[in-house]
């Protein structure tokens, strides 16, 4: 698993909080919602007064900050409170009312998109994107998971590498998937693209890849998922989803964000980018009236 450690404090924490969530103790959830819920008041508490108010014991406390990466409370609140510093102000609620018109909704959901670019920016581990554009370059092939919503994303990451002369394909049937999975060898790379991380039609087959000698990369908005216990780098986006909103168009929107980023940084490094993004743009441009 790609380890949390002293390059996390450079993110911003307050998110990094809300991405390793689920995979925190009962009582580490303690002092997650409440630093979440006041983090003006974490920034002045000390260890105890921040033990006492979300009623855990202090021990509870420094672990949920190393848990972050952190060395100690003193230096998990310095975070914090850079994070307060950097905050932009809010201009407005993104929630979206019934009573809203046309253009308060197109105004909430573009604000909406503006933060998760935002908050993206804020999670970009630029080892871990520097790491993954060098592992493109040297696998033998690409192969690019994704079911459902995160498959529509994997066929646009395909689409994007084929056009810079990769090699690669793109699975999207979860019996493929597994196939593939079980004949991949060292050389090989696979790109996992997953929000939840903990979808088994994706886990199970990377985990699979991973014994048999593949490098591992994926895309997920949880850094302690399960399929981030298999990645040699995670690529994290600030991708939040209601059980209700799966597939949600705000998380393909940061997807494609994150993606793209990592496929300009590709095109720069790749010495024959440009001329196979010409022979491919030569090869449709027939096609046009």
């Amino acid at each position: 698993m790609a380890r949390v450690g002293s390059k996390l404090q450079s993110s911003n924490s307050l998110l990094m909080i809300s991405s390793i969530y689920t995979s925190l103790t009962k009582t580490e959830k303690k002092v997650a919602d409440y630093v979440k819920e006041n983090p003006e008041d974490t920034v002045l508490a000390t260890v105890t007064d921040l033990a006492e108010k979300a009623g855990v014991g202090e021990t509870s406390v420094i672990r949920f900050c190393r848990k972050l990466g952190f060395r100690g409370f003193h230096e998990f609140k310095l975070s914090v409170a850079q994070d307060l510093v950097d905050r932009p102000p809010s201009v407005m609620s993104t929630e979206i009312h019934e009573e809203d018109d046309m253009y308060t909704v197109a105004r909430k959901l573009t604000l909406q998109h503006e933060i998760l670019l935002k908050n993206t920016l804020d999670l970009v581990n630029v080892e871990h994107l520097s790491k993954a554009v060098d592992q493109l370059l040297a696998a033998r092939k690409i192969i690019i998971y994704g079911v459902g919503s995160s498959g529509i994303t994997a066929l646009d990451l395909h689409y994007q590498l084929m056009r810079l002369g990769m090699n690669v394909e793109a699975h999207r049937d979860s019996h493929i998937i597994a196939m593939t999975a079980s004949l991949l060898k060292e050389g090989d790379l696979v790109f996992a693209i997953s929000t939840s991380g903990s979808t088994r039609d994706i886990v199970d087959p990377v985990k699979e890849a991973k014994k048999n000698g593949a490098q591992v990369i994926c895309l997920t908005g949880h850094l302690r998922s399960p399929i981030a216990s298999y990645a040699d780098t995670v690529l994290l986006v600030s991708a939040r989803e209601r059980p209700t909103e799966g597939g949600a168009l705000s998380t393909k929107f940061i997807q494609t964000y994150m993606l793209n980023m990592l496929t300009t940084i590709l095109s720069m490094k790749k010495a024959d980018a440009d001329q196979a993004l010409n022979a491919t743009a030569i090869s449709v441009a027939d096609k046009l009236y």
